[in-house]
């Protein structure tokens, strides 16, 4: 799984998130709020948490089934966290290969003309990195 950071990073830069079933997230709140499940990782999951259409845009509702009462939470106060399948989705026809080194793997992509790698010992934070410079290129 991707790291907070690098989530945000992605959100910041203007990756769309369109919630499906599977998908995980954190809360994301306002620095005047707190909330010990901020660090939890949720899942988009008809049963517990759905992602509903509203006239102001898409709100995850909680369905009654976590331990602490938050009916909802608007799209803008959650960091997703896509996975490697996702990433790997996103970077289209940029994407070269993954490539398993000795403690590392590699992200190979291929932008116009440049070649870029991208490694870490997670594939899903190495597929992130390649997204971050992707949608950075394009900005």
């Amino acid at each position: 799984m991707i790291t907070r950071e690098l989530a945000v990073a992605l959100r910041d830069r203007g990756l769309v998130w369109h919630p499906a079933e599977g998908d995980r997230f954190q809360l994301d709140l306002p620095d005047d709020v707190e909330l010990e499940a901020e660090a939890e990782v949720f899942t988009v999951s008809e049963m517990t948490i759905e992602a509903r259409q509203t006239p102001s845009g898409t709100d995850l509702a909680f369905n009654g089934t976590t331990e602490w009462a938050l009916d909802a939470v608007t799209l803008a106060d959650a960091v997703w966290l896509p996975r490697e399948d996702q990433l790997r989705d996103l970077l289209r026809g940029t994407f070269r290969a993954l490539v398993r080194l000795d403690d590392t793997f590699r992200v190979d992509i291929e932008i116009g003309a440049d070649a870029l790698a991208f490694e870490h010992p997670d594939p899903s934070e190495a597929y992130g990195r390649a997204l971050l410079e992707l949608i950075s290129r394009s900005l």
